[in-house]
């Protein structure tokens, strides 16, 4: 049942490390199911998904939208959602403000890093993330709260592998932090570790794991 599972993971999750349930294809009732027992963050990676679930489901739920966001797609998440998890780009985080100022509003976001070896992932290179963070435009930026980052490791059963990818993005948080967020503590989230690889990142220092097949099964295309 979802609710085993979902407590079999909140139980195995070590102090400072909290879990976003990715509910992304499943339906409402299956967030329901969690929600009923204490579960408040889920991840959504489509926008008319997320905002149809949005209106049906309890207002108190925090939404984080963990995919790649388009920029023409932020107005329409802007009035509600919590956290974008995935910023990857300069563009993409100017459109959060403008939309989050319409509305009146500050989202939350995650640097999203692009360390796996895999082109089809997204996100800043870290040298591209040390280079938009000197430029500073974030600085001037009220409607945005640059909480951490976020990244994925590499689709690969070499654990050697994917711990290194998470240190990695570890040692470069404690360089972010100590260069341009020292006095922040909004600036406090290590987003890494999904269904095959959390109990890594919690090793890495991870702060968020998104946790959805396990939880809910096959996804509900």
């Amino acid at each position: 049942m979802i609710k085993d599972r979902l407590h079999n993971v909140l139980d195995s999750l070590t102090p400072g490390c909290r879990l976003v349930a990715v509910s992304k294809y499943h339906p409402a009732e299956a967030i329901l199911a969690c929600y009923e027992e204490g579960q408040r963050v889920f991840g959504e990676s489509h926008e008319q998904e997320i905002r149809r679930k949005h209106e049906i489901l309890p207002k108190d739920i925090e939404w984080h939208f963990i995919g790649h966001l388009q920029t023409n797609k932020v107005k329409y998440i802007a009035p509600y959602i919590d956290m974008v998890e995935a910023c990857d780009s300069a563009k993409l985080l100017r459109e959060i403000e403008k939309q989050a100022a319409k509305n009146n509003r500050v989202i939350k976001v995650l640097l999203e890093l692009h360390i796996a070896q895999e082109a089809s992932k997204y996100g800043f290179s870290i040298e591209d993330c040390r280079q938009f963070l000197a430029d500073g435009e974030w600085r001037s930026m009220e409607h945005v709260q640059i909480c951490g980052l976020m990244m994925m490791a590499s689709n690969t059963n070499d654990e050697a592998q994917i711990r290194a990818e998470f240190n990695t993005a570890a040692e470069f948080f404690d360089e972010v932090k100590n260069d341009y967020f020292a006095d922040d503590e909004n600036f406090s989230e290590r987003s890494w570790g999904m269904s095959s690889d959390f109990k890594i990142a919690m090793q890495c220092r991870s702060t968020m794991v998104r946790i959805g097949t396990y939880i809910f099964g096959e996804r509900q295309y």
